[in-house]
């Protein structure tokens, strides 16, 4: 199991829109992983099954979305995955050896955008 490399994206404007499914499939093409999973792919999302990294169900938390050719954080994107990680949506099943290196990333992103992570409020 493994957390991703924080990779200090650019943030997105505040107000832009967190379609995850719509954003997967251009982080997909931009990626150029359309058939398989591969590093780039791994790049937009904080957490992924390091013993299954061939398989697209294995990434989870997607934060990111490819604006003006660029892969880019999003916060709404960020707020939604910090909700998850607080058991929004039923909650995540993460191995708890990794739940503090995702937060850690998270938190990160929050820290960007002026705010704090929930878990630190």
């Amino acid at each position: 199991m493994t957390v991703v490399k924080f990779q200090d994206l650019p943030l997105a404007d505040r107000e832009r829109e967190w379609d995850g499914a719509a954003a997967d499939k251009r982080v997909r093409e931009w990626a150029g992983a359309e058939e398989e999973p591969n590093a780039r792919y791994r790049e937009a999302h904080v957490w992924y099954d390091g013993d299954k990294p061939d398989e697209f169900g294995s990434y989870k938390l997607p934060i990111a979305d490819v604006v003006n050719g660029r892969l880019t954080a999003v916060p709404h994107a960020v707020m939604a995955a910090g909700a998850v990680m607080q058991g929004a949506r039923g909650g995540i099943d993460l191995p708890k050896a990794d739940v503090d290196g995702v937060k850690a990333h998270l938190a990160r992103y929050y820290k960007k955008m002026g705010e704090t992570a929930p878990w630190d409020r």
